[in-house]
């Protein structure tokens, strides 16, 4: 039986993101303006043409995210493949923290949110995607310069994403607070911390293992729009 997180987009639809999208029998998406993320329930090419006749847009990308390799054919087309690896953290129970005390971040903060993400490109962010909820920043003279948050959600886990520091502030253990922050919340709620990272983003992945996170799998992110 395969394990939850081998489609982390899939079961997130299906349970505690529902909300932000929509499903059917073979495949999910969610609001165009929440993230481009789609889900099958299984990487076949009958569940592919499912979500191309459902998905409500055409002029955009949506992305795949999965463990297993699919065939991509018309009517899809595949602009790229990213490979990832998906991490679980596996350390302290309540690891400690400290610095500044992050601000909870609402609708007001958005355009800096918008800003900062395109800034530092750690993931698709959109309009929307502070709908998935437990959005903190830490800002500088009125300025938003680090920012975390979560992103999808299946059931027994959660998953911290849009982990990120302007440039002219790395180095500061700003992320380092803020994505701490977020595995106590997320363990306060009795769940499991998760977060994926680029394969060829060694220095991420080297901070996300020395805060407690292992490697769990491989994870492709395709990249497609209807042909």
């Amino acid at each position: 039986m395969k394990h939850v997180l081998d489609n982390p987009a899939w079961h997130a639809l299906s349970s505690a993101n529902q909300h932000l999208g929509a499903a059917s029998e073979h495949s999910a998406y969610f609001l165009p303006d929440v993230s481009p993320f789609v889900a099958l329930a299984s990487a076949t090419e009958a569940h592919l043409l499912d979500l191309h006749q459902r998905l409500p847009y055409h002029d955009r990308v949506a992305i795949l995210v999965t463990t297993e390799n699919p065939e991509i054919t018309a009517p899809w087309k595949m602009i790229s493949k990213v490979d990832g690896f998906q991490m679980v953290y596996e350390g302290p129970e309540k690891p400690l923290f400290d610095g500044p005390e992050p601000l909870q971040l609402t609708e007001a903060h958005i355009p800096e949110m918008l800003a900062l993400t395109q800034l530092t490109n750690p993931g698709p962010f959109l309009p929307r995607t502070i709908d998935f909820g437990h959005y903190e920043g830490i800002f500088e003279n009125d300025k938003l310069i680090a920012m975390a948050g979560q992103r999808l959600h299946p059931e027994g886990f959660a998953e911290i994403s849009a982990v990120c520091t302007h440039p002219e502030h790395l180095g500061k253990g700003y992320a380092r607070r803020l994505l701490l922050r977020q595995v106590n919340r997320i363990q306060e709620a009795g769940e499991t911390p998760f977060l994926h990272a680029k394969a060829d983003n060694e220095r991420a992945i080297k901070i996300y293992e020395s805060l407690g996170f292992r490697i769990r799998t491989e994870m492709f992110f395709y990249i497609l729009m209807k042909a």
